[in-house]
């Protein structure tokens, strides 16, 4: 799909509840609902959105379907890098399930059963968020040693791996270094979705470029068939799970405006939201500047 017709498919209201439909749920994350075809999943994005762990009472209007529909496009261009879980004819799988609905289709994507490895995929280009404030503390990031003197924002002389655990439900990832993520995955399969991550990152952030984008860190997830074949899953370079900046605007010694919700992150701590509290509701303003943000990302991407 074109950015435009993605942007004329946007729901007016969020949509944050779970679809009805005639398939067992077996997950419901943040954002997405999982549901089993039997032979397959169905993965369906909502309008939820999430900051420091709680799930806010006020989502997006459509960013579901911004946030598949990246996902879809971001599949297809990596697709020579690594195999992705999508079923290859999305269309005819939505019309053999008897999936009609616009909406659902857009926000949702019919994929492989895989087992999901426990360990989420950080790849770092520059020092910014969680990584900038480790490196203020002792030089490091994730056990690795940086050079002394770098700035925040500032990029690092070479994309990192920086791996985190996979939190259950309620709690936080916790970064972990590489000695660790090989002690749960294995040697030789963190050796792949090290390359992996790299690669799509790599890949990924020369993409954004020409596009007028810095890619500073993405996070990618994998899961393997029973033979022990490596995919692709989840979501892949989107605003949820990528910081991206615009490349006119970046500055090093400061944090950069983003295409994500970190807008959403500082509006809860300019009103001093204490996240032990219920979340409080988003301005009506909040809301559609955070849409506009994650728009923004995807014209840039897809034109």
């Amino acid at each position: 799909m074109t950015y435009a017709e993605i942007a004329a498919a946007l729901p007016s209201q969020a949509r944050t509840d779970s679809p009805d439909l005639p398939f067992p749920r077996i997950a419901s994350g943040k954002v997405r609902e999982i549901f089993d075809l039997g032979d397959a999943l169905l993965l369906v994005a909502s309008d939820r959105l999430s900051a420091f762990d709680a799930i806010l009472p006020d989502g997006i209007p459509g960013k579901g379907i911004i946030l598949t529909q990246m996902s879809l496009w971001w599949f297809a261009q990596t697709s020579g890098i690594i195999t992705n879980h999508l079923l290859p004819d999305q269309a005819g799988e939505f019309a053999r399930r008897g999936l009609h609905d616009r909406d659902l289709q857009l926000r949702s994507m019919i994929v492989r059963k895989l087992h999901p490895l426990p360990v989420e995929c950080v790849t770092r280009g520059y020092l910014i968020g969680g990584g900038w404030n480790a490196y203020q503390k002792d030089g490091t990031l994730c056990g690795i040693t940086l050079p002394a003197g770098l700035r925040q924002a500032e990029q690092l002389p070479a994309p990192l791996f920086t791996p985190t655990t996979k939190a259950l439900k309620g709690q936080s990832d916790e970064p972990i270094d590489e000695a660790r993520a090989a002690a749960i995955l294995g040697d030789a399969l963190c050796a792949k979705v090290k390359a992996a991550s790299l690669a799509l990152y790599e890949f990924g952030a020369t993409r954004a470029a020409a596009a007028g984008l810095i890619l500073a860190d993405s996070k990618f997830e994998f899961g393997t068939d029973d033979s022990g074949q490596l995919f692709l899953i989840d979501e892949v370079l989107t605003p949820d799970s990528s910081r991206y900046w615009p490349a006119d605007r970046y500055r090093v010694g400061i944090s950069p405006p983003s295409y994500d919700k970190q807008f959403i992150r500082d509006h809860l701590v300019a009103i001093e939201w204490d996240p032990q509290s219920p979340p409080p509701r988003l301005p009506v303003e909040v809301i559609r500047r955070t849409q506009q943000k994650y728009l923004a990302a995807l014209e840039k991407l897809l034109g």
